[in-house]
């Protein structure tokens, strides 16, 4: 009767290990997704107290790069090391950097600390997906992704409140001490909680390989960071770059068929399905972090909205994002098949981004919130299928690479998103203002583009009047690009080919078979 017991309340400790090992899961993805977003809320007050301002750019430049630089990286030592301590290394150097960026003296400081702050962050997303895919099984996966969504979006609606409350009340060094109690909750659950399988790889880590791949990837990012704004895009100092970036990323392309363990092994892209995933991937965040910079300037500047709680601007696309995530997790749960998701996705992304283009000066909130919400519904099709697809096309052992691949080119994508629809959005928004404003419109955003609301207010009525028009212009070219941009999504989301999620993982050869992850309370 004893043994009858055990064995009937075994699979229920398993559940309930899982979900403690989850709850550590979700609480390391909010430190990676919530850090950029306080920190850009305490940025004024910051830069009063430690001046700096010409470098204010490089606090979250730093931190970008790193964070793009270090994501392979990270996801190639887990599959060679084992995820479980490589996973926490990278938790361990995140709170090492926050804590430092708390302490800066001087903006030199933080920014030094704060590339030491994404190095780490590189590890957390990476971490949080390659685990849950060793440890979940395909099939059983999906049920997971309004989870994963519900924390995106608790971080872009909440990252700005949380920021200039903690700003406001203990100051700005807490937004990064903040990140302090919760990895620490992290850790120590994952420590207790979480065992997978020791590795040992026998193979020496690709250090020229990860060289490559660091400066091209460095490149890419300082392009469309300063591409338009410190540096013209024909500037001799933009073509440097674009030519390191490209002359290293061949040799890098190169150099991975010749080495023995590659940080980024070629043969993944092999399989249709994480080529076309890498791809739908860079255009989900190429429209969705190019959506979130220019939604709330539009609402903001066109429609008078409140500046304070930025984050609730977005709540329409990013609540739809949600529920749709976590239909799409249950369905795909439940019936195994995923191929309408893509395509549904980015039919939606598609037409909901052309709505958005479609606003003007004369569009009511109900109305935008609509379309936000149709483009919402798309990007919550994608934003964890493409990354359950993408896993489910490797084999275990490339589990972490897959992951740190598709999480880069997602990286890339909002990268590019950014800076090229920024461009077109800032060139329209100062040639409409020197039509409709005269020498005195040009003059108004000869510096940027983008005002706030105080400058607004100063403005004579016509030239606001004026500079409302060229922000719906502005915003018209940016998201008529966008959804011409997402047709590539569809396109490829059309070619996937659909593989009946299993109740297990990728099939694994003789030689990469290994003792079935345990979790244990």
């Amino acid at each position: 009767m004893a043994d009858t017991q055990t064995v009937e309340t075994e699979p229920e400790k398993k559940q309930r290990s899982v979900r403690v090992v989850l709850l550590a899961l979700m609480i390391t993805m909010m430190l990676a997704m919530l850090d950029n977003m306080i920190v850009g809320t305490a940025m004024p007050t910051i830069v009063g107290e430690l001046g700096g301002l010409e470098h204010l750019s490089w606090v979250v430049t730093a931190y970008t790069l790193a964070t793009a630089a270090a994501t392979p990286l990270w996801g190639k030592l887990g599959d060679m090391y084992g995820r479980k301590g490589v996973f926490m290394t990278s938790i361990v150097l995140f709170l090492i950097g926050s804590a430092l960026s708390g302490m800066a003296q001087d903006m030199g400081q933080l920014i030094g600390f704060r590339a030491v702050q994404g190095l780490g962050a590189g590890g957390l997303m990476v971490g949080v997906m390659a685990i849950i895919g060793d440890l979940i099984p395909p099939r059983e996966r999906g049920k997971y992704q309004g989870m994963m969504a519900g924390v995106m979006a608790l971080a872009m609606i909440g990252g700005p409140l949380v920021g200039g409350t903690i700003t406001d009340n203990w100051g700005w060094r807490w937004s990064f001490y903040i990140n302090l109690p919760l990895g620490v909750v992290a850790l120590g659950l994952i420590s207790v909680v979480l065992h997978l399988p020791a590795k040992r790889a026998q193979a020496r880590i690709d250090y020229l390989g990860a060289a490559l791949l660091t400066v091209g990837i460095t490149s890419i990012v300082l392009v469309t960071t300063w591409g338009g704004t410190q540096y013209a895009w024909t500037s001799a100092r933009i073509m440097e770059l674009i030519g390191i970036g490209v002359a290293a990323l061949v040799g890098f392309v190169f150099w991975q068929t010749k080495a023995a363990e590659p940080v980024v092994p070629l043969h993944i892209f092999r399989s249709r399905n994480f080529t076309l995933m890498s791809i739908i991937g860079f255009i989900t965040g190429f429209v969705m972090f190019g959506a979130t910079l220019f939604l709330p300037l539009y609402q903001q500047s066109v429609q008078g909205a409140s500046a304070t709680n930025s984050g609730l601007l977005l709540l329409p696309m990013l609540g739809a994002m949600l529920v749709t995530s976590m239909v799409a997790g249950r369905v795909t749960t439940n019936s195994g098949r995923y191929y309408v998701f893509p395509v549904l996705g980015s039919v939606l992304m598609v037409i909901g981004l052309y709505l958005l283009s479609t606003m003007d000066t004369g569009t009511s909130r109900l109305t935008s919130g609509i379309f936000m919400a149709v483009v919402g519904l798309g990007m919550g099709c994608l934003m964890q299928i493409t990354m359950l697809v993408a896993q489910n096309s490797v084999e275990m052992k490339d589990m972490g690479v897959a992951s740190s691949s598709t999480t880069l080119f997602r990286t890339l994508g909002s990268s590019f998103g950014v800076a090229i629809m920024g461009a077109l959005f800032n060139h329209r928004v100062q040639d409409t203002m020197a039509d409709r404003g005269g020498a005195l419109g040009s003059k108004v955003t000869e510096q940027s583009a983008q005002l706030d609301a105080k400058s607004l207010e100063k403005l004579p009525d016509a030239v606001r009047e004026a500079y409302q028009y060229a922000v719906s212009a502005g915003t018209h070219s940016a998201f008529l690009l966008g959804s011409i941009v997402a047709v590539v999504a569809l396109v490829a989301a059309v070619f996937v080919k659909e593989v009946p999620l299993k109740g297990a993982g990728p099939q694994k050869s003789a030689d990469d078979a290994a003792p079935a992850p345990l979790v244990e309370v």
